[in-house]
């Protein structure tokens, strides 16, 4: 399965976990890594399955780097019903009224021009003590042993 992992950053935390989850996902996918900086809406379209990774900034708002792609996407309106994708989030719970919402803002905006979100939200407080990719790596490959599943159900 071809795997497109874009990520959203701050800080580079998400970069740093999609450079994780590829080295993990590589051994059995075609996997690549893209900074959401340079993802045109035509990649959307290449025929992956998209893993988005981003951040949470500001007042609970997708990271600058998201930008370009988020205006783009609100010009153009594209149709993403063949788009799927799952979504992380890194936040930390010590802004609890915001917790994580960047991710929530960039899944909503994606579902918004019709894309699937596939398997729940994946969550990271910072806060918590864990490693990111100690939550991220089980839980997509979660999400990626469902795919088949899915796919038969539609």
């Amino acid at each position: 399965m071809k795997i497109n992992i874009i990520y959203a950053t701050i800080l580079g935390t998400s970069q740093m976990l999609a450079e994780d989850l590829e080295e993990e996902l590589s051994a059995s996918h075609e996997v690549s890594v893209t900074d959401i900086m340079h993802l045109a809406i035509d990649d959307l379209y290449d025929g992956s399955f998209h893993v988005f990774i981003s951040s949470t900034t500001g007042r609970g708002e997708i990271p600058d780097s998201a930008a370009d792609f988020v205006a783009d996407l609100k010009d153009a309106e594209p149709d993403l019903s063949a788009l799927n994708f799952a979504i992380f989030g890194l936040g930390d719970m010590g802004y609890a009224e915001t917790f994580n919402m960047g991710s929530q803002h960039l899944a909503d905006l994606l579902t918004g021009f019709g894309a699937a979100q596939i398997g729940t939200r994946g969550l990271h407080d910072a806060s918590a003590g864990d490693e990111p990719e100690d939550i991220a790596i089980p839980w997509v490959t979660d999400i990626l042993a469902k795919l088949p599943a899915q796919a038969e159900a539609s």
